[in-house]
């Protein structure tokens, strides 16, 4: 992954992005070609050196069938966004900016392991659902379904595991841009009332160097005059 100084993150921020994000692309490449699914993970930073993410697919998808041939990736994306220069102040001065991507994005490579295991795979299931399920008024437990039910599921897929040997990561979010420009992008971003776009804007605010190159942290106040709220950026080329 080619990855500017600007937009490198702390570790921090990639577990983070790794324990929140929804659902990630598990790739494989196999004696009849390159396989992928999209597949919900729940990260588990304590299984091996490095730790996993686990989760399952239907057991009619031949890509848990099929040796791979050297190391599986899972590609993890949190919020993106398309990024206007109608938003940059410094536009007016020069004119000369493109529009531009922002983005998170996590590459993890690791080896795939199998688990065609009922009570693995049920764990994995509870675990995922409990994840998901967290912030729900009324949440819904995997005891909600009849064991039978349940068994009968359970029997329709099988468990995977990538167990990480490394991550490779890029947090796009214009940093290397001036603060009046990133303030720009902020208010551009949240001016278009998506959700996607809310969160990239968090993103952005959170990622933001402060004045003198020291990184933005939590409890630091933003333009908006509320608390930064995501992780540490590590502006390593200021």
């Amino acid at each position: 992954m080619y990855v500017p100084r600007h937009f490198a993150p702390t570790d921090e921020s990639v577990r983070q992005l790794l324990d929140r994000h929804g659902a990630a692309d598990l790739i494989t490449v196999t004696e009849e070609g390159l396989q992928a699914t999209l597949l919900p993970f729940v990260h588990d930073p304590d299984a091996g050196e490095h730790g996993s993410l686990i989760g399952h697919m239907a057991r009619n998808n031949d890509q848990w069938r099929l040796p791979t041939e050297g190391p599986a990736l899972v590609i993890v994306r949190g919020p993106d966004a398309y990024v206007t220069p109608t938003w940059y102040p410094s536009k007016a001065d020069h004119h000369r900016h493109v529009p531009t991507w922002n983005y998170l994005t996590a590459h993890v490579h690791g080896e795939l392991l199998v688990h065609d295991d009922p009570a693995w795979v049920e764990d994995q299931v509870r675990r995922l659902t409990d994840k998901h399920e967290a912030g729900a008024v009324t949440p819904w437990s995997v005891d909600d379904a009849p064991a039978a039910y349940l068994q009968g599921q359970l029997r329709a897929i099988v468990g995977v595991e990538l167990s990480i040997t490394r991550v490779e990561a890029k947090f796009k979010l214009s940093q290397n841009r001036a603060q009046s420009d990133i303030t720009g992008v902020v208010r551009g971003l949240r001016s278009r009332g998506r959700g996607e776009d809310h969160a990239m804007a968090d993103a952005v605010e959170a990622h933001r160097p402060v004045d003198g190159g020291r990184p933005r942290r939590r409890g630091d106040i933003a333009d908006d005059g509320l608390p930064v709220r995501g992780g540490d950026f590590d502006p390593r080329d200021q």
